[in-house]
This record gives C-alpha cells, sequence and structure tokens, in this order.
C-alpha cells in the first residue's frame, strides 16, 4: 500500500472506532468469502465487518485511544458495532457455534477492552429491550405496592369511623367495641 492508502485507512478505522458503541475482534481464517457475506448479513444493519491489517488497526486504536494490541494477531477481521452490542456479539456468537473457523479474539465496549469470555457472556444477555421492559414492569410493580401501602391507613380509618357513624346510628352513643377500636 502506498502510504496515502495508509494514511487513508488508519484514518477510516480510527474513525470507526470512535463511532461505534463497541468494537469485537476475530480471526476468520478457513472462512469462504460466501461464509464471510453471510456472517456480515446476520450481523443486521447495527454492525459492519471488515477485514483488517493488524499494524495499520494498532495504529488506529492507538490514536482513538483503545487498547486491542494483545487480539491483532494473525488473520483479524474486526464487527464495528454502532447499535446494540448485545444483538451483535449472539451474531457472531451464533456464527461461530455453525462455523467454527470464525474465533473471537476480544474487543472493546465504550472504551473497556473485552476478552474473548468476556463478550460470551455479553452474548448470553437479554437485548436492550427486554432489559427495559423488565425494569419498567418491576418499577410499575414497586409503585403500585407503595402506593397501596400508603392508601391501607387511610382505608382502615375511613371503616374505623364509618363503624363508629353506623353505631351512634343506631343509638348505641359511646365508645366502639374493642374489636372495632383495634381496627
Amino acid at each position: 500500500m502506498a502510504t496515502s492508502d495508509k494514511n487513508a485507512a488508519v484514518a477510516e478505522i480510527t474513525e470507526k472506532l470512535r463511532s461505534s458503541n463497541a468494537a469485537v475482534v476475530t480471526a476468520y481464517t478457513g472462512l469462504t468469502v460466501a461464509q464471510l457475506k453471510e456472517l456480515r448479513r446476520s450481523l443486521g444493519e447495527n454492525a459492519q465487518y471488515r477485514v483488517v491489517k493488524n499494524t495499520l488497526t494498532k495504529i488506529a486504536a492507538n490514536e482513538a485511544g483503545i487498547q486491542l494490541d494483545e487480539h491483532l494477531k494473525g488473520s483479524t477481521a474486526v464487527a464495528f458495532v454502532t447499535g446494540d452490542p448485545v444483538e451483535a456479539a449472539k451474531g457472531l456468537r451464533d456464527f461461530a457455534k455453525e462455523n467454527p473457523a470464525l474465533v473471537i479474539k476480544g474487543g472493546v465496549l465504550e472504551g473497556k477492552t473485552l476478552t474473548a469470555d468476556e463478550i460470551k457472556k455479553l452474548a448470553d444477555l437479554e437485548s436492550r429491550e427486554v432489559l427495559l421492559a423488565k425494569l419498567a414492569g418491576g418499577m410499575k410493580a414497586s409503585m403500585a405496592k407503595a402506593a397501596a401501602t400508603f392508601q391501607a391507613p387511610l382505608t382502615k380509618f375511613a371503616r374505623t369511623a364509618d363503624a363508629l357513624r353506623s353505631k351512634v346510628e343506631q343509638g348505641g352513643a359511646g365508645t366502639p367495641a374493642p374489636a372495632e377500636a383495634a381496627e
């Protein structure tokens, strides 16, 4: 590659690393062009899978303030994730199960370096939407429980006052029976 082409490639990779939520580094030796095409499709719209040169990627990662040196050995491709990193990690994990030639080396998530095991754990998480729905359901249940707790003394007071009023109307003026007073 000419120097200007290398500089352009470094600038492009640096920009992709900075604009991505996550980047997953993989080894792809042994995959056919058709399998790579299938992998790109399986990652969806929120991830871009690119074969990269290690030396240029090391320079770009250093410029972006990211540590990827330990993962940049051998044949390397990077999945640049701009959307939900869990979805991309699941896509890579599932593809690797079917195609053992794809090896997840590691990556980075919002500036934090991840090992291959951490990426696999990320893939085991539920999607962002599911987690947000569970959080909202938990908050709604907690609020309903709090409302019932705050309403209970008022309801108890209203029942006691109604029992006392009924007793007074029946002509039994005086203090309420001990069972009614305990309510």
